[in-house]
């Protein structure tokens, strides 16, 4: 083969991959994110962040309307993705959109044992959920957890929030038997 004949396929290659690929880009700039709820652990300082995306009309992002990464504040800050086990096994979630009100429900993969609803609150997104029997805007949770022997062991999870109706701090604490 020659190298004009590689090179035309190299450029038909990148051509393609180009207009499948940089329509994703172009739209993911039109993106803006609003802090929902973030999960802080016993173990260190970073913190698990869950944010919503917002189009530019002011909706969910359909095809990721919820993101969820690490701040790593126990070092310089820096923000990372979650590895895959971590997603899979501890942090990461499903979404569903409740029909007609632009809503998701996160069914997240460490059960909490309660829903976590994305909705609407004025101009904001907040995270709603159950806290200590009331409805409640989901702050943030702390996981406490044992590292004593060849695995983690789950002993508590602490929910934040505050009272939906009356603005009032919530708080619950759900102790896992050893």
């Amino acid at each position: 083969m020659t190298v004009a004949k590689s090179m035309k396929y190299w450029l038909t290659g990148l051509l393609i991959a180009s207009q499948i690929c940089l329509p994703g880009f172009i739209h993911a700039a039109d993106l803006s994110r609003q802090h929902l709820f973030r999960v802080e652990r016993s173990k260190n300082a970073n913190i698990v962040q869950y944010d919503a995306q917002i189009d530019s009309s002011g909706n969910l992002f359909n095809a990721e309307p919820v993101i969820a990464y690490w701040v790593r504040l126990a070092e310089q800050g820096q923000v990372k993705e979650l590895s895959w086990a971590q997603w899979t096994f501890a942090y990461g979630f499903e979404t569903m959109f409740i029909s007609g009100n632009g809503s998701v429900t996160l069914e997240m993969k460490a059960d909490i044992d309660r829903r976590v609803i994305v909705l609407h609150d004025g101009e904001n997104f907040r995270a709603a959920t159950t806290i200590d029997g009331g409805n409640a805007y989901l702050d943030r949770v702390f996981v406490r957890s044992d590292r004593s022997g060849l695995f983690v062991s789950l002993e508590s999870i602490e929910l934040y929030g505050e009272d939906i109706r009356s603005a009032e701090n919530r708080y619950e604490k759900i102790i896992f038997d050893p």
